[in-house]
């Protein structure tokens, strides 16, 4: 239902988020997740480390050590197969902060929003519009990623692409080298040195003028399992989509080529096949076979709204962070104009402590899609003889129409009859 799926994400792998900005603690609820595997907080705490406020001069001064605690769902280390409860206490809480909002909703903030939608609001924060509430996320996000690595090998690393109009160069995200410990190597989180120190002084100059600016996160997954995805709707793009855009702040996503594919022929914009080394593993734990890939990337590693095992790409836009320091004429509740002189802690970019949301909600997403293939492969098992048929049905079809089409006239016929082969059961 509807109130069911509001703090709620994923089908197989969910995850239910609770608690405000300012309330006694933040946490979740995942369910899904498979038994008999092995986790602590401490596979969960690095990436609530990397999501934290507090641990930089160009985030928002707030300190919160962000400790999770796991409530349920495991036992001497290892998961049940129940729910898996975690929380993190707010433990460095000002609502006195936000006096000056009581009466003036924020510009571009979800106050107005919120009091037309439910007749009340937190008016300390943000509640559930504040990225407080991303700590569920990232915290369940840990636990899918450490399924998706053991399972699958996927690797998920996301990084700072762009702050204001300082970018990274595009072609960056085809190297392999990448990793958390790189990314993680600057305050910005850009791998990109010579990029990281522009980037840092344009941050620094926004807070120095109490404003904000906003930039881009690129994620880049390695290892996916092919077959990710169900179309028509919930094409593994589209869950993507949702799940990426559904992160506070972000106003754009793309995968692949995104909008600069637009601008290309077809005929280069093709990514053409090729046979491609073992890289992973598949569903249901094969380790993967040379396959056959693609020489470019431009679809972003999906096709058809399925995984091809190919690297998947994708770039999501945050906007500047609406809260800021200095003086804006507005409007109150009341409509008449005033001007806004916010008080608070707040980042002057979001987008060093998003990194790890997107690696979260990569992962939530690809853990649900994943769970889904394997029952869709479990339950077909049965039928392995059927489509052993299907297949030898298939080439000897091929075969024949190959023979056909070099010129000798022919008429398909099976290889042990001479009964034409449309006359046969179809398998």
């Amino acid at each position: 239902s509807t109130a069911r799926r509001m703090s709620t994400f994923g089908r197989l792998f969910r995850v239910t988020t609770f608690g405000e900005s300012h309330c006694k603690g933040v946490g979740c609820i995942v369910d899904g997740v498979p038994p008999r595997m092995l986790l602590t907080e401490a596979d969960v705490q690095p990436q609530l480390t990397r999501r934290r406020p507090g641990q930089s001069n160009i985030t928002t001064p707030r300190k919160e050590s962000d400790t999770v605690t796991i409530l349920s769902g495991t036992e001497f280390g290892i998961t049940l197969g129940t729910p898996i409860g975690m929380m993190v206490k707010n433990l460095d809480q000002r609502p006195g902060d936000y006096k000056e909002m009581t009466d003036i909703p924020r510009p571009s903030h979800a106050d107005l929003t919120y009091q037309l939608k439910y007749g009340i609001r937190a008016s300390s924060g943000g509640g559930r519009a504040s990225a407080r509430e991303t700590i569920g996320r990232v915290a369940a996000g840990a636990i899918a990623e450490k399924w998706l690595k053991e399972a699958y090998g996927t690797e998920i690393v996301a990084y700072t692409s762009a702050i204001g109009d300082v970018a990274v160069p595009r072609d960056c995200e085809a190297d392999e080298t990448f990793t958390r410990a790189i990314v993680d190597s600057n305050i910005v989180r850009c791998p990109h040195a010579e990029t990281a120190a522009k980037m840092i002084k344009v941050v620094e100059a926004c807070r120095d003028a109490q404003d904000s600016i906003g930039g881009v996160v690129t994620c880049i997954i390695r290892n996916v399992p092919a077959g990710l995805g169900e179309p028509c709707f919930d094409k593994l793009e589209a869950l993507m989509a949702h799940a990426m855009i559904s992160i506070p702040a972000t106003k754009g996503f793309e995968i692949g080529s995104g909008f600069e594919g637009t601008k290309l022929r077809g005929s280069v914009h093709n990514d053409k096949f090729c046979k491609k080394p073992a890289s992973g593993r598949d569903v249901g734990g094969k380790q993967t076979a040379d396959f056959l890939g693609t020489s470019t990337n431009r679809s972003g590693g999906i096709q058809g709204g399925i995984s091809n095992r190919e690297t998947i790409v994708m770039r999501i836009a945050f906007k500047p962070p609406a809260t800021i320091c200095k003086a804006q004429t507005t409007a109150d509740y009341k409509g008449t104009e005033t001007v806004l002189d916010a008080k608070g802690r707040h980042d002057p970019c979001v987008v060093p402590r998003a990194i790890a949301i997107v690696e979260a909600m990569a992962a939530l997403v690809l853990a649900d899609a994943a769970l889904v293939q394997e029952a869709r492969v479990a339950s077909s098992r049965h039928y392995v003889e059927v489509a052993k048929a299907s297949t030898a049905a298939f080439q000897a079809l091929s075969d024949n129409t190959n023979y056909a089409s070099s010129g000798t006239s022919a008429t398909a016929t099976d290889a042990s009859s001479s009964e034409p082969a449309s006359k046969k059961q179809k398998v």
